[in-house]
């Protein structure tokens, strides 16, 4: 673990400068006392540890936590995209691959129905049209390639078909294309969970999952086990929202602060008629209050989801109804979820702490800049989910490290250690 720590704290991860580390750097020299490891054998270490290097990472979380440096209250959530090994142009979507298969049938139709007038030309002028002959040649070219190309896509399409994926990538086989707002073409989806008090990462886990959403209560719940916690505040951003998720926190012990996304206009509020939010909902009658005091009763229930939707009419006070013009063209329907109130609850502690979400973004960006920045992660140099996922925990673990150095001090680190 030597050469890994102290090269990962001084921006060096290849196992080949590694190497050239414990030949030249009086530090590795001495920490190593003179041994000097092969590029392979120190790769292999990486490779083989992977597992243990969790548990590497938890013991030093433990160990800050008897330092006192996690408050233990609070953690920020975020997710980053690290690039992985493996080009944009070596990863094919469904969509694709299906788009490149039709737009090739195309060109070979077009290229037979070419060569099929050619030959016909041919026959007309007896077998003398030279030129037609060698442009046949090269459309007969044309179509072997394109075939060629046609049936390594349908490869794996079919592979596609298999596995049940939507996308495939040929040099990382787990490596996933990112959305196109996080800047990295194809890699890995990492989720930190920072504790707000001293910016210390108390759990971290590697995703080839495109979207946030679903991966915040493991996380949570992972770092409440490290950090000896039975219930914890944890605020993330709006990615990280989905209802379903959000009643999983509150039975978890967390409570969640995490923002409605920003969608566009219902189309109600297109139409220039009143929003939902000017429509008051009263709990403990279940009913809805309209902008014109009038109640409206939950009438018809949509069973077809996961989530029961609910929808509140009074057809009879809209006929009648003096601000009609400004709320619907017949009648208004408002419609709930059967388990909004949880979502209730979260926009009252959200209003309650309006800069919790400022707090959110200044504690899990510090991590994130001083991995992206100071220690050069902008892209892994292993493969395999797996195998990233180890070469992700030497890296938080060398941040905490570092951030326990400045924080405790390199004789207060080694007294605890020692104890």
């Amino acid at each position: 673990m030597k050469p890994y720590i102290n090269g990962y704290i001084n921006r060096v991860r290849s196992s080949r400068r590694l190497e050239a580390e414990t030949h030249r750097n009086i530090e590795v020299i001495w920490l190593l006392r003179h041994l000097k490891p092969d590029f392979r054998t120190i790769a292999d270490f990486r490779r083989v540890n992977r597992s243990a290097f969790k548990q590497v990472f938890r013991e030093f979380v433990i160990l800050c936590r008897q330092l006192d440096v996690f408050g233990r209250e609070l953690l920020a959530v975020d997710g980053m995209r690290i690039k992985a090994v493996n080009n944009k142009d070596r990863n094919f979507t469904r969509g694709a691959l299906t788009k490149f298969i039709n737009e090739a049938d195309e060109k070979l139709a077009d290229y037979i129905k070419r060569l099929d007038e050619g030959d016909a030309q041919e026959e007309e002028t007896g077998g003398h049209g030279g030129g037609t002959s060698r442009s046949d040649g090269k459309l007969a070219e044309k179509i072997a390639a394109i075939k060629g190309k046609r049936d390594r896509h349908k490869a794996l399409l079919d592979e596609l078909d298999k596995t049940g994926e939507n996308q495939i990538s040929l040099t990382d086989p787990d490596a996933r294309a990112m959305a196109r707002m996080t800047k990295v073409g194809v890699g890995y989806n990492i989720q930190l969970a920072v504790d707000v008090k001293r910016k210390l990462i108390a759990e971290q886990e590697v995703s080839n999952q495109v979207l946030d959403m679903g991966l915040l209560a493991p996380t949570v719940e992972a770092a409440m086990d490290t950090l000896g916690v039975d219930r914890i505040e944890a605020v993330a951003d709006r990615g990280y929202f989905k209802i379903e998720d959000i009643e999983a926190y509150e039975k978890a012990g967390i409570t969640a602060f995490v923002p409605k996304p920003i969608r566009g206009p219902a189309v109600a509020v297109a139409e220039g008629f009143f929003s939902k939010e000017q429509f008051r909902y009263d709990p403990g009658k279940d009913i809805y209050l309209c902008p014109a005091d009038q109640v409206l009763s939950p009438r018809h229930f949509d069973k077809s989801r996961d989530n029961v939707k609910i929808d509140y009419v009074n057809r009879n006070a809209c006929k009648a109804c003096s601000l009609r013009e400004r709320c619907t063209k017949s009648f208004r329907r408002v419609s709930r979820l059967e388990n909004e109130a949880v979502l209730d609850r979260m926009a009252a502690r959200l209003a309650g702490r309006p800069d919790i979400l400022d707090q959110r973004r200044e504690s899990v960006e510090h991590p994130f800049g001083t991995i992206n920045q100071w220690m050069y992660q902008g892209a892994f140099l292993m493969r395999r989910l797996e195998n990233v996922r180890g070469e992700f925990r030497l890296t938080a673990l060398a941040h905490n490290i570092k951030r326990a150095i400045t924080l405790v001090g390199v004789p207060g680190l080694i007294a605890a250690v020692r104890a």
